[in-house]
C-alpha cells in the first residue's frame, strides 16, 4: 500500500511537471504574438508633458503582460514611481491609463498594464478575472519598475481603485514588496 501510495505520488508530480512546461510552452509562443498598437489608442487625449511608451514584463505563471509607461518629460534621476491597474475587466486604455499619465505630469514614473487574460496581455482563456492572478499582476508590475535604472526602488507605490482595490492592497501589503504603505480612499 505505501508503495502504490509512494508511486502514485510520483506519477502526479510527473504529471504537473509536464502540463507546467506544456502551460510555458503555450505562454511563450502568447508572447511572440502579442500585438501591440503604437499609436495613441486611449480614450483620453495624450499629454504633452509626459514620454509614453509599450513595455511587456512577466508575471510569475509566465503570461506576458503589457502595459503603458508614462515618463515626465525633462526628468532626471531616480523617479518615484506608481504601477496603476483599473477593475476587474477593464484596459490601459481607459482610466487607468488616465491617472497614469496625470499622475506622470505631477513628477513620477508610472506604468499601466493590462490584467492577465484581458486587452493587450496574454493568457487563456481571455476575458476572465482572477484576484489572485491581479493581484500577482501588481507585484510583476512592482518588480518590473524596481529593475528600472530610472526608478528609486525604495519609492515604488500602486494605485487601484474600484473591484478589488481592498484584495489587492490587502495582498500586495502582506508580501515584501512594498515598504511604506499608504491606502487612501479617492473619491471623484
Amino acid at each position: 500500500m505505501k508503495n502504490k501510495c509512494m508511486a502514485m505520488a510520483v506519477c502526479l508530480c510527473i504529471t504537473a511537471n509536464l502540463f507546467a512546461a506544456d502551460n510555458h510552452l503555450n505562454n511563450d509562443s502568447m508572447e511572440k504574438n502579442l500585438n501591440l498598437t503604437e499609436e495613441w489608442d486611449k480614450v483620453f487625449p495624450q499629454s504633452d508633458k509626459v514620454n509614453h511608451t509599450k513595455v511587456i514584463f512577466h508575471n510569475r505563471y509566465g503570461i506576458t503582460l503589457a502595459a503603458d509607461l508614462y515618463i515626465p518629460k525633462n526628468a532626471g534621476g531616480k523617479l518615484p514611481a506608481i504601477t496603476v491597474s483599473g477593475p476587474f475587466g477593464a484596459v490601459k486604455e481607459q482610466s487607468s491609463g488616465l491617472y497614469a499619465q496625470t499622475l506622470a505630469e505631477r513628477g513620477f514614473l508610472t506604468i499601466a498594464f493590462d490584467p492577465s487574460y484581458t486587452g493587450e496581455s496574454s493568457g487563456e482563456p481571455r476575458y476572465v478575472a482572477s484576484p489572485d492572478i491581479n493581484t500577482e499582476d501588481f507585484s510583476a508590475a512592482v518588480d518590473y519598475l524596481s529593475t528600472r535604472d530610472d526608478v528609486d526602488a525604495e519609492r515604488i507605490g500602486f494605485s487601484v481603485f474600484a473591484d478589488g482595490a481592498v484584495w489587492h492592497s490587502m495582498r500586495l501589503l502582506s508580501t515584501h514588496v512594498l515598504k511604506r504603505p499608504s491606502l487612501q480612499r479617492c473619491t471623484t
